[in-house]
């Protein structure tokens, strides 16, 4: 292996990213920062009725959320570039011409609805769907007969017969007869390059040293050694990882749930927890550890750990590792990753930045999964979003419970503290008059002044609620 690997992730802007394709980004990040390489960003958008500038923008926050920069790219300098492959049109027309010189394509004029019915024809005789060849040969009367037609040609590479092997990273060698695959298109009759044909020529010109992708890449990897044997080129290295599934070991898809980083995000899940858990999907890490930082997963990553079958994705899973993030956020840290949530349902900007308000977020992080739980976590604290639940009011209609509260609001009202050693006084009055107990002690309590049976350690919300809110609350009660 080379001493500096260049690796590369090449997505196209054609939707929002998915968490299979991140996984794949994020796996070539972390060899490249293992190994002391570079990781460059290349946008494959030559499929120009499906890509958009949008979602090109998109990858790009989605890929700075998740802190995976790449050394060269878009927005970044390198000497390899362009590094859209629509501003790599004229190099791709240079590489066609020399494989027309040395006679290893030829124009096909067959429309699609002549492919699909032969393709048709094949699958009701009991064959292997490709394509007959029956381009291959025309004369120049019959090529310049179609172009009168008004037909515009594609390229297709001639398949010559052969074996075509490499060893892979994760799966070991890999063999293709050339026999079983069909000529195949480099070129369309549109004039833009076909996804193997510029693959093959942008990894070759940036010196992409290792390309890692998933494994339903297989069959590309051998068309796209034919094409670099073809050039004279040497191939990188490759290594195919396990793809990411559904509980019912499907591919994942949008049918499964959640499937893009931007929903995750609008979720509320860090994206520290997020590249924790794609890094152990289909992979695993020194003596099993799950709870790893992006710079323990960078110095034990590994391929020869990674997985060969398919990788089940549990949010779950997710969501357990992202409470753990939450709870080991520095309180301000976190603050300024809720503020986004808080601000959309209405909190006022002074409020989200008082000490006040850190207590409250200190007092109820580790309660949280996702950010976007943190308004149910913290409502109680405000007068115009506290509510009773329906337990809460059970548990308020009971004689005993009441008996609790006003010996509670009794005691607020006849004394002077600081708040901590007002509740705890408070507390063993109640006690020593009602003779209530345990849960019959702090339940009523809970419910009059959070507006829910349970919650975070009552002492605590008292302190932050302070005296005389809470007296608010417990007089409502009183009759």
């Amino acid at each position: 292996m080379a001493s500096k690997p260049r690796m590369r992730f090449a997505p196209s802007p054609t939707g929002e990213l998915h968490v299979g394709n991140a996984r794949t980004a994020l796996f070539n990040w972390l060899f490249a920062r293992h190994h002391g390489g570079s990781f460059i960003l290349r946008i494959e958008d030559t499929d120009e009725s499906r890509s958009a500038l949008s979602y090109q923008m998109n990858l790009f926050n989605d890929l700075d959320w998740m802190g995976l920069d790449w050394d060269e790219g878009p927005q970044k300098n390198g000497s390899y570039g362009p590094y859209k492959q629509s501003e790599r049109l004229d190099i791709y027309k240079n590489h066609l011409q020399k494989l027309i010189d040395n006679d290893q394509v030829y124009p096909c004029y067959c429309s699609e609805d002549e492919l699909e019915e032969e393709r048709q024809n094949m699958i009701l005789s009991k064959r292997m769907p490709r394509y007959s060849g029956k381009c291959r040969n025309l004369t120049k009367d019959e090529k310049k007969l179609r172009e009168k037609e008004g037909r515009k040609p594609s390229y297709r590479f001639k398949i010559q017969s052969q074996t075509i092997d490499y060893k892979d990273l994760i799966r070991g060698l890999i063999k293709f007869e050339a026999d079983a695959i069909g000529d195949f298109i480099i070129v369309r009759s549109n004039g833009m390059p076909a996804y193997n044909f510029a693959v093959v020529i942008d990894d070759h010109l940036m010196n992409i040293s290792h390309v890692i992708r998933g494994e339903d890449h297989l069959s590309n990897t051998a068309l796209q050694i034919m094409l670099y044997r073809a050039f004279g080129f040497e191939p990188p290295l490759f290594a195919h990882h396990s793809l990411i599934l559904g509980k019912d070991r499907a591919k994942l898809s949008k049918r499964h749930g959640s499937v893009s980083i931007d929903e995750f995000r609008k979720k509320g899940f860090l994206p520290e927890a997020l590249i924790n858990y794609l890094g152990l999907l289909g992979s695993s890490f020194t003596d099993g550890r799950e709870v790893l930082s992006r710079e323990e997963m960078i110095v034990d990553f590994a391929l020869e750990r990674a997985s060969r079958s398919g990788a089940i994705f549990d949010e779950e899973k997710l969501r357990w590792l992202n409470a753990i993030y939450i709870r080991n956020c520095k309180t301000n840290d976190l603050v300024g990753r809720i503020k986004p949530f808080l601000e959309q349902s209405g909190f006022k900007k002074e409020i989200i930045k008082s000490e006040w308000f850190k207590k409250v977020i200190d007092l109820v992080k580790t309660d949280l999964i996702t950010l976007a739980d943190v308004e149910n976590h913290i409502n109680m604290f405000f007068d115009d979003k506290y509510i009773l639940s329906v337990e809460a009011k059970e548990i308020l209609h009971n004689d005993k419970a009441l008996k609790v509260v006003k010996a509670f609001a009794g005691y607020l009202n006849n004394n002077e503290a600081e708040p901590q050693n007002l509740y705890i006084g408070a507390i063993k009055y109640v006690r020593e008059k009602t003779g209530a107990k345990s849960k019959e002690l702090f339940v009523p309590i809970r419910a009059v002044l959070t507006g829910k049976i349970q919650g975070p350690e009552l002492e605590k919300v008292f302190t932050i609620l302070g005296k005389y809110e809470a007296l608010k609350r417990l007089n409502s009660f009183i009759v």
